[in-house]
This record gives structure tokens, C-alpha cells and sequence, in this order.
């Protein structure tokens, strides 16, 4: 589990955390999503003990980050923005120094997780490899052993497919998937795909401030694209006729993300069926035609740039 209560942190007059507020529990994946600067990173570090709050206060599995940091630390795995590592091991000593680290030192035990994170993450091929000699994708695969190597009850994830190829992508997301049935983990990313992938829940911060927290599906129903009616049609020009006006109807749109038009309903309005009978009473070819179900990037943009609130 992890918690915080009113967690700040400032430098000078720059406040880089505003007393955010949240818990995540056991089997939850949470995503923190935010723009550059907005605080993700800095509250990441605050979790895992590299930065002092100001104000506020933060726990991992029930222990105070500030107050009992080593007990925190020990139930924590950290994998932090840009793979920090020693670019002058190679990757098995690097990965046998983290187990010393953790005090992995019962033989059978530290075998056994030492090898499971190896085949877990693909790592046999460059375990004889200095880490300065890896590719951006497999430093990010041998700092992600080094944070699940001790087999910690909660995960911090700073961008954990950063770098990563898409068959790479997939390997990383499964093994967090499976990873996230007795776990917490909070993952900070970009990627808003992969919130839809993985997240049972997503932060969004910007300027410091908490400004939503919900599920995945709660945030794409504040989309304005959710209940949106979106088809593919021969003719967009006849399409767009035969349907603006119609009754329900508030706009309708050429989809930005491909070939598509997006037919908006004005508040509760039902028009899957009525749309498919106005274009074929208006002789107009369309196929694929289904219901929106809201767009993340769409709310994130909302949220972020027009500063709107919970």
C-alpha cells in the first residue's frame, strides 16, 4: 500500500508538489499521468526516499517514508527516470551487487529470484555485457530486474517502457499485469495507451496539483467524445449533409485519428440507430459504425491545459 497526506515539496518560491492527496491498495495499478514539470517524478522520488517532503507525509506499506525510511526502502522497488545504473558493470555483477544490496544471501534463495528476473525480462543474451554498451532498451530491462529482484510488495515505475521496442513493450506490460495480482504499483508514463492496458486507476497532475482521480473509464466519460457515434462512410461530404440537423445531433466532425466521421449527440440522445437509418434512406455507403467510448488524451488535454479541477 501507499498513502500520502497533503505531500509538498518546494524550492524557494517554485512549489513542485502541491499537497497531493491519495492511497493505493494492494492489486491496484495506478497511473500518474501528467505534462513535463507537472510533479510526477519529484513525487516519485519523495516515495522512494531520495527527496525530504516539505510538508506532508508519505508511506509505503505502512511505513512513514520520513520516519522509518529503511523499513520503506526494503518494501520498495524504484525504478527511476532515465535507468540510473553503473555503466561499467556488466550486467550480472550488477544485478548480483543489487542482491548483496537487498542482502539476498541464502544461496537457493538469491538463485532463484536472480534467475527468474533474467528469463523474466530477456536478459540472458547481455548478462556478460558492460551496462554502458546496452542499448537504451536493455539498460531499461536490466534496471527493471534491479527493481522487482528482491520481491517487493510495492512497485515505483518512473516510464518502465521508456526506450523499449513494441515487442519489448508487451513483454514488460504482461509481466506487470502478472505482477500486479498481490502488488501495489504506481506507474508514471506518458503513454496513455498504456494506462488503458494496465491502469485499474490514473492520477492526473499538472503544476503540482492533483486534478483528478478516477478510473480509466470515469476519465473517458468526461470526454466530449464519449457517446460520440463514429463510422466510415464513401462519401464524406453527403454524409455530413444527410446528418447535421438531424434531430440529437449537436456536430458532426472529421476523425483527427483516421478516415473516420464522428457524429456528436447532443445530452441523451440515442443515435446509433437513427444515424444508420438516415444514411441509408440518403443512399449513403458506411460501414464499422460503433459507440465512442471517450478518449484519454482528449480529458488529459482538458485537464491539463485548461486547468479545470475534480
Amino acid at each position: 500500500m501507499i498513502e500520502t497526506r497533503q505531500l509538498s515539496k518546494r524550492y524557494d518560491r517554485i512549489t513542485a508538489v502541491d499537497a497531493i492527496s491519495f492511497r493505493v491498495g494492494d492489486g491496484e495499478v495506478l497511473g500518474f499521468l501528467g505534462p513535463n514539470g507537472a510533479g510526477k517524478s519529484t513525487t516519485m522520488r519523495m516515495l522512494a526516499g531520495f527527496l525530504a517532503p516539505s510538508s506532508g507525509s508519505a508511506s509505503v506499506n505502512g511505513h512513514d517514508v520520513v520516519r522509518d525510511p529503511l523499513a520503506a526502502r526494503r518494501a520498495l522497488g524504484y525504478l527511476p527516470e532515465g535507468a540510473p545504473s553503473y555503466g561499467e558493470m556488466r550486467a550480472q555483477a550488477f544485478l548480483s551487487f543489487v542482491a548483496d544490496a537487498h542482502r539476498l544471501t541464502e544461496p537457493a534463495l538469491r538463485r532463484r529470484r536472480l534467475d527468474e528476473v533474467v528469463a523474466r525480462l530477456s536478459l540472458q543474451s547481455v548478462l556478460g555485457q558492460r551496462i554502458d554498451t546496452l542499448s537504451k532498451g536493455f539498460r531499461r530491462r536490466v534496471a527493471l530486474a534491479a527493481a522487482i529482484l528482491h520481491d517487493p510488495p510495492v512497485l515505483l515505475l518512473d516510464e518502465p517502457t521508456d526506450g523499449l521496442d513494441p515487442n519489448q513493450k508487451h513483454d514488460v506490460r504482461q509481466l506487470i499485469r502478472e505482477m500486479s495480482r498481490d502488488r501495489t504499483i504506481v506507474i508514471s508514463t506518458h503513454i496513455l495507451e498504456e494506462v488503458q492496458a494496465l491502469c485499474t486507476r490514473a492520477i492526473v497532475i499538472a503544476r503540482g496539483k492533483l486534478l483528478a482521480d478516477a478510473t480509466p473509464a470515469e476519465l473517458e466519460s468526461r470526454s466530449r467524445y464519449h457517446g460520440a457515434i463514429s463510422l466510415r462512410v464513401g462519401d464524406s461530404v453527403t454524409a455530413r449533409s444527410a446528418l447535421e440537423g438531424m434531430l440529437g445531433v449537436s456536430s458532426v466532425e472529421a476523425d483527427s485519428e483516421g478516415d473516420r466521421l464522428l457524429v456528436l449527440p447532443k445530452a441523451g440522445a440515442d443515435l446509433l440507430t437513427a444515424i444508420g437509418e438516415r444514411l441509408r434512406a440518403r443512399g449513403v455507403d458506411f460501414s464499422d459504425a460503433r459507440i465512442e467510448r471517450g478518449r484519454l488524451d482528449d480529458v488529459f488535454r482538458m485537464l491539463t491545459l485548461d486547468g479545470a479541477s475534480r
